[in-house]
């Protein structure tokens, strides 16, 4: 008997399958190398790891690939998205989120920023023997809400266990697909000079966060990640000013890296106005005792956003009516010279080039 492609939760094997399924349960209290191997034990993690957690018709199937009607996702639009990125997050826990929920989050707002409605993630993952179990469940349970708040469905994914020693506790890869609307288009070439640059609130509190709780510094702080889905918030902007030029979430090298990147690819400069980025007081003290800059700090919930001049107010009204962008502030303009290049005017009226970062100022922030 076979199970059926289109509603298999309705065949009598397909629901025996899921019976037995769901009675597998993990012994061990920690990984071991058997937990990769390709048999029992892997299913078993699997089963009461994963499907547990991400369960969906195409995930439950367990085929080596994911299937989708193509004929449902061209009514949601013209063009798909398609983006991957590996988190190695250290540590996996901290204030205001975990390696799980950013994952999730980091790969779904890689696709809304494109203007895509994202759909579906995949999952992979690299554990360290003698990982516990316990650690691995509390992380697939945190990816299972953030999937869930975000609307998409994990639905494919694979499993790797390394020697002790050969990786850092556990690192994970998500991939994602989404749908672009017929008549969005975002890119950073898309940038003239008039347009108004738009934060959607306070930068540098992920890496901030995470360098905190690191516990290499005897600083007590509350500051947290800013780690969130941005999905609902594009939707917002998108409403009121379909034609956004561009877009981009600042997560390593912050502000100043997307706004780089942003110049050089329009040939046009930018101009940022310092008292107008919003950066918490916290945030500042600790880049001051390290020396760093908060314009470089990582994000985890943070878009900058390129509009023309002439929508800039609706857009940013439209923002703060979000939760997710509260605070959002006009921080800068764009101008037509010197192209390529990123100017901050200073609280003093002067004004300093913001060059790309060069090296890495926080290691492992995702």
């Amino acid at each position: 008997m076979n199970i059926s492609p289109t509603n298999p939760a309705q065949n009598p094997l397909f629901q025996k399958i899921e019976k037995v399924r769901r009675q597998r349960k993990v012994q061990d209290t920690h990984i071991n190398l058997a937990h990769g191997s390709g048999g029992k034990a892997m299913r078993d993690l699997i089963d009461d790891i994963f499907v547990s957690n991400f369960d969906n018709p195409i995930l439950s199937q367990l085929e080596d690939q994911a299937s989708f009607d193509l004929t449902s996702l061209m009514q949601q639009g013209d063009r798909l998205a398609f983006t991957t990125d590996s988190y190695v997050v250290d540590p996996l826990f901290f204030p205001g989120g975990d390696i799980g929920e950013l994952a999730i989050n980091g790969t779904v707002n890689d696709l809304a920023v494109s203007g895509a409605k994202p759909l579906y993630l995949t999952c992979s993952v690299i554990l360290e023997e003698g990982l516990p179990v316990d650690t691995l469940r509390r992380v697939a349970t945190s990816m299972k809400l953030a999937a869930k708040n975000a609307g998409v469905q994990i639905v494919t994914g694979d499993t790797k266990v390394v020697h002790r020693g050969a990786a850092d506790k556990l690192f994970i890869n998500t991939a994602g697909i989404g749908v672009i609307p017929e008549g969005i288009t975002i890119s950073a070439h898309n940038l003239q000079p008039g347009d108004a640059v738009i934060i959607n609130g306070e930068l540098g509190n992920h890496g901030a966060a995470i360098l905190i709780a690191r516990g290499e510094l005897a600083l007590e702080t509350t500051i947290e990640s800013d780690c969130q889905s941005l999905y609902s918030l594009v939707q917002t902007i998108l409403k009121v000013c379909p034609k956004v030029h561009a877009m981009r979430d600042a997560t390593r090298g912050g502000l100043a890296t997307v706004l780089n990147e942003f110049a050089f690819s329009s040939d046009v400069g930018i101009r940022l106005y310092e008292q107008s980025i919003p950066v918490r007081e916290e945030v500042k003290g600790i880049c001051e005792i390290l020396g760093l800059d908060p314009l470089y700090l990582a994000n985890e919930g943070k878009l900058v956003v390129i509009v023309p001049g002439e929508n800039a107010e609706i857009v940013l009204s439209a923002m703060k009516s979000h939760p997710a962008g509260k605070d959002a502030c006009i921080i800068g303009e764009v101008i037509p010279s010197p192209p390529g290049v990123v100017l901050l005017k200073t609280a003093f009226g002067t004004e300093r080039i913001v060059d790309m970062l060069v090296g890495e100022q926080l290691p492992r922030i995702c």
